[in-house]
């Protein structure tokens, strides 16, 4: 197949509405470590510098749930 023949449409994904449900669910991701930063900007539809933003809002406002001495 030539290069020449390939659609550059197909190559493009759709980009994503960025909804409050899309944000939660990845700063939810991100916080437990199940997502990384590329994926989860990209199910909320913003981009990564974006996401680290309201990512560190996120931080700030909820607790953490780790507790270091259950991991001796």
């Amino acid at each position: 197949m030539s290069l020449l023949k390939i659609d550059k449409a197909s190559l493009v994904e759709p980009r994503v509405k960025t909804t409050p449900t899309n944000v939660n669910e990845a700063h939810e991701a991100l916080f437990h470590c199940t997502m990384t930063l590329p994926a989860a900007a990209k199910h909320c539809g913003m981009t990564q510098k974006e996401l680290k933003m309201t990512f560190f809002e996120y931080l700030k406002y909820n607790p953490v749930t780790f507790d270091p001495e259950d991991s001796k």
